[in-house]
């Protein structure tokens, strides 16, 4: 995905630029809570969140523990001013986050390249969906004073599919936005390398497929949503 990764030992204005680029991802990531809220709900607590793609993002960038610490900082901030979920919403958005953007963050960082990058975000996909399975069945019933046997016969059937489409979602618009970001990011010297020139080829069958996956979650997400 990137033939010219962010080396292991950055320079000095790299290194000092590092906080304001995580605190920049981090302000773009709260941004990106708030246009996800305009989004209608699948239920009541359900709602797609693409705040993940700016943190697994910034998780390709310098590392897992990155995505970690934007995931943090902003699902408390989100927490202590939009949201009405008070301190089960941080829990839930935190470890949603996390589980997506880690796995993928830590493939990426292990296959610096395209291979890596898909990986990577097929392993966050699964490690969102499976641990949503369990973080709902653990939390929902205390949240939405709900019996854990209906809470239990909803996994199979909302949850499940719900963060599946979701961290198909992310993963696609991250493929296509990565790139763009980095290249920025490099013109602007927060981070390591070069950006790429006009001249280099654009890797079609990559872009092609993220974009396939993108416009399937999003007929997906609607069907979903017409039915409710």
């Amino acid at each position: 995905m990137d033939s010219n990764p962010v080396v292991n030992k950055p320079s000095r204005h790299a290194s000092a630029y590092r906080p304001a680029t995580v605190g920049m991802l981090c302000a773009v990531a709260y941004a990106a809570v708030l246009v996800g809220r305009v989004i209608p709900d699948v239920i009541g607590f359900l709602s797609y969140d693409p705040k993940d793609v700016i943190v697994v993002i910034g998780g390709f960038i310098y590392g897992p523990l990155t995505s970690v610490i934007i995931s943090v900082i902003v699902s408390f901030v989100e927490m202590i001013t939009i949201s009405s979920t008070g301190p089960y919403g941080f829990i839930m958005n935190a470890v949603s986050t996390c589980a997506f953007a880690v796995p993928a963050a830590l493939i990426y960082k292990k296959m610096h390249n395209m291979k890596g990058a898909v990986l990577g975000l097929l392993a966050g996909v699964a490690g969102v969906s499976v641990a949503m399975v369990l973080w709902n069945w653990i939390i929902t019933p205390l949240y939405m004073k709900m019996d854990r046997a209906v809470v239990a016969a909803m996994l199979p059937t909302v949850f499940l599919p719900f963060n599946l489409v979701k961290g198909a979602l992310n993963a696609a618009i991250t493929m296509l936005l990565y790139k763009p970001v980095v290249n920025g990011l490099r013109a602007a010297k927060l981070i390591e390398g070069t950006p790429e020139g006009r001249g280099r080829k654009i890797n079609f069958p990559a872009a092609i497929g993220a974009a396939a996956v993108l416009v399937a979650g999003i007929l997906v997400f609607a069907l979903y949503l017409m039915k409710l």
